[in-house]
């Protein structure tokens, strides 16, 4: 784990300080999908940083030096909050910034977690991230367009001067955000009520169930300290059955070992790759919010529909 004290930083800003000179707003993004919804609103009036990149999962993310030096220059910093980010306030804490840090969840429609918080997979281990509300609110179109009021505010209070041009690009995204909602329930609404549960590694999208109907099920009782045993497995399976669950999926920031193993056992396929708490890359399905949450929409709605329509479905209703 890598130590950054705040001498340290002030060392390496004062050999970067020809570099400041910038009339940009100085953002920093705790990970892609904020960063992504910045640039929206920000467009050329921002210097944008973003810290937990594409593909990239910030439950375990490590600070660098260089996020530091980064933290200290910021006019503002913005993150999910619902306790998302584990290595935020060390790292603002290292930089010793001065900049409002903006939690853009606020006033979001939040889910209690039931259970705590989550498991997701890393390095093909099952790590709790404990949490009393689910943090992963964005995977909420509605969510989503509250934390571009939020971005759009921390962005007026910090450049008056270009609140117009803040307001003028959040309300033109916003628009497409509720298009996007439109067109997903419409999507969504093709499937029997009978097909719609899927099985996902990592429990993160509670919220697009909520907006879409959906359901989505994960194994719940992994240990923290060791790969999925054959009860955790075989609880999921029973999950499955009981649910009439008709495909499994993949996570973009997760290994696929587990839901190959858990599709392989329970005989349906891996139908595809989801994008969860991260972006893909320029160059994936996934490179903006919103081609994200249509990415995920589709994907499922595609797989769905094919088990819905298979001579099987006869006998898994």
């Amino acid at each position: 784990m890598r130590i950054i004290t705040p001498l340290a930083v002030a060392a390496l800003l004062a050999l970067t300080a020809p570099l400041q000179a910038s009339a940009k707003l100085n953002v920093i993004a705790s990970f892609s999908i904020l960063g992504d919804m910045a640039k929206n609103i920000g467009q050329d009036r921002i210097e944008l940083r973003t810290l937990v990149g594409p593909d990239s999962d910030a439950h375990v993310y490590e600070p660098s030096p260089a996020d530091a030096i980064a933290m200290a220059k910021a006019d503002v910093i913005l993150i999910n909050g619902l306790q998302f980010e584990g290595f935020i306030t060390r790292l603002i804490q290292a930089s010793e910034s001065t900049a409002p840090v903006t939690e853009v969840s606020k006033g979001a429609a939040i889910l209690r977690d039931p259970a705590g918080g989550h498991y997701h997979f890393y390095n093909g281990k099952a790590v709790f991230h404990a949490a009393p509300f689910d943090p992963h609110a964005w995977q909420s179109i509605t969510n989503a367009r509250t934390y571009v009021k939020n971005i759009t505010a921390a962005f007026c209070a910090a450049d008056k001067a270009g609140c117009d041009s803040y307001q003028t690009n959040a309300h033109a995204y916003d628009e497409k955000l509720a298009a996007l909602a439109e067109k997903i329930d419409s999507e969504v609404a093709r499937l029997p009520d009978a097909h719609r549960t899927v099985v996902v590694g990592h429990n993160a999208f509670r919220y697009f169930e909520e907006d879409h109907g959906i359901h989505f099920l994960s194994p719940q009782g992994v240990s923290t300290e060791s790969e999925a045993s054959a009860a955790d497995v075989a609880g999921i399976l029973r999950e499955i059955k009981k649910n009439h669950a008709a495909a499994v999926f993949a996570e973009n920031i997760s290994n696929p070992r587990l839901v190959e193993q858990i599709a392989s056992e329970a005989g349906l396929p891996v139908s595809g790759v989801l994008y969860s708490d991260a972006l893909s890359g320029t160059e994936g399905p996934a490179a903006t919010y919103i081609d994200m949450m249509q990415h995920n929409a589709s994907t499922l709605v595609s797989a769905l529909v094919a088990a819905s329509t298979s001579p099987d479905s006869a006998v898994n209703p």
